[in-house]
């Protein structure tokens, strides 16, 4: 029985090469970071280890020290809110110019003139693209650090960095959620008459928004936790009373003030979980 045979496989050393310069990478990794696993049970880590854990339990739950801690918990949750309320205002609309299905290329821009596409469009995409990468570049720890220099300590310079750098990240994502949406719509849209600015509200922004919801959600749940580590450089929050607490070695109230930062991500968590399936 004929039939057409099949092409011979051709050998690539590419994903050797590959594995082989991973194997290199990791092992001089490893030896420039000074990584050996023999200090987890180095009997002076062990037993430092030891007086952390005993300085921990019980956890301090005296009735005025909770309540002296209420403050600081709110102003957690308030840094995340008003932080990602600002990286959503930086991150959407540079993650609009970021996208190359809106500013210069795919059915949007079919009509258009292929020069005066590149000479309008790119340029605007190109910069919002690396205003993006120098905003996400640059860590949330480190901005909170020029924040606090530029405005002193409190819960402000958190709510800054958090609104820079994860403007950046959102920005991205956006821009990427926009470029890799179903086009088929976009196309029925565009063949049936519809303007550009229908195309965009009646078919990108409908398949986008849910994945917009989600990922910023996913965000201001990051956005927990980050303020808490903010509150190590003077950025307010629960961060700065773990700071205090462990330079004064009451260990007691750190294991007392990281359990409220689970309840809060926790409740975080289930919030933004009840918010995804409603719409997703």
């Amino acid at each position: 029985m004929g039939g057409f045979d099949s092409p011979p496989m051709r050998w690539s050393a590419f994903p050797y090469l590959l594995a082989a310069a991973f194997a290199l990478t990791l092992a001089a990794s490893v030896r420039v970071a000074n990584v050996d696993p023999r200090l987890l049970v180095d009997p002076e880590s062990l037993g430092n280890v030891a007086r952390f854990v005993r300085g921990m339990w019980p956890p301090k739950l005296a009735p005025d020290f909770l309540q002296l801690m209420v403050r600081p918990a709110i102003e957690t949750v308030q840094i995340s809110v008003v932080g990602t309320a600002i990286a959503i205002v930086i991150g959407f609309p540079l993650g609009l110019l970021a996208s190359s299905s809106l500013m210069w290329r795919g059915v949007l821009h079919e009509q258009r003139v292929q020069r005066r596409r590149w000479l309008v469009g790119l340029p605007g995409y190109a910069v919002a693209r690396a205003v993006l990468s120098v905003l996400r570049a640059i860590p949330e720890y480190v901005w909170a650090f020029v924040f606090v220099r530029a405005v002193g300590l409190g819960p402000f310079p958190g709510v800054l960095a958090i609104g820079v750098a994860y403007g950046g990240m959102l920005g991205k994502v956006y821009s990427e959620i926009l470029e890799h949406v179903d086009p088929r719509p976009l196309e029925t849209l565009h063949a049936s008459g519809a303007t550009r600015t229908g195309v965009i509200l009646y078919g990108l922004v409908p398949q986008a928004l849910p994945t917009f919801v989600s990922y910023t959600l996913y965000r201001w749940e990051c956005a927990i936790r980050a303020s808490a580590i903010l509150g190590f450089v003077g950025a307010g929050g629960l961060g700065q009373q773990i700071e205090l607490s462990m330079r004064m070695f009451q260990f007691d109230e750190v294991l007392t003030l990281l359990m409220m930062l689970f309840v809060l991500v926790a409740a975080v968590d289930v919030v933004s979980a009840r918010i995804r399936a409603r719409l997703l």
